[in-house]
């Protein structure tokens, strides 16, 4: 796997699809590595801080405890319309249990569903009693295909020939 410093991996999400997909309302794909050492991948809402992409759950979520006990993460974050926009991201989760709903899952609610439905979706979470996990990481790795200028690895002298022949 390439590492990425700091810097290099800020100028990823400096750049205008990362940013277009981060303030997006498309689900993250989260992955990660269930107990058994098996892959899971869910869809999920998620909030961009600016430094950090943070996700929220119920505490007894599945992959809470998975994520306590194995924090490498990778989230996907695309268009679903040509020319397809992908935002790849890796990193380790940290997760914080909480008694209520995080801040971060309050603010992805309203971008989602609207602010009259968010605001009424976490208000009835919070007078429930939901106890909630945050769970954030600050990427160590990004990369954009935007399949204009940025392919996937394998198929980019393919493309590049194609849109050349066009």
């Amino acid at each position: 796997m390439p590492t990425m410093n700091v810097q290099e991996v800020q100028e990823v999400l400096n750049d205008p699809v990362a940013q277009e997909l981060l303030a997006s309302s498309e689900p993250a794909k989260l992955a990660y590595t269930w107990k058994d050492g098996t892959p899971r991948v869910v869809p999920i809402w998620f909030q961009w801080t600016g430094s950090e992409l943070v996700v929220a759950s119920p505490v007894n979520a599945p992959k809470v405890s998975a994520l306590e006990s194995r924090p490498d993460v990778a989230v996907t974050i695309d268009s679903n319309s040509w020319p397809y926009h992908v935002l790849l991201l890796r990193g380790k989760a940290k997760v914080e249990r909480t008694d209520h709903v995080v801040p971060e899952y309050a603010s992805a609610a309203q971008r989602y569903a609207g602010p009259d439905f968010g605001q009424a979706w976490t208000s009835h979470l919070e007078a429930s009693g939901a106890k909630f996990a945050r769970i954030g990481f600050r990427p160590t790795f990004a990369a954009i295909i935007d399949c204009e200028t940025r392919f996937p690895s394998a198929t980019a002298p393919f493309f590049k020939s194609f849109l050349a022949a066009t």
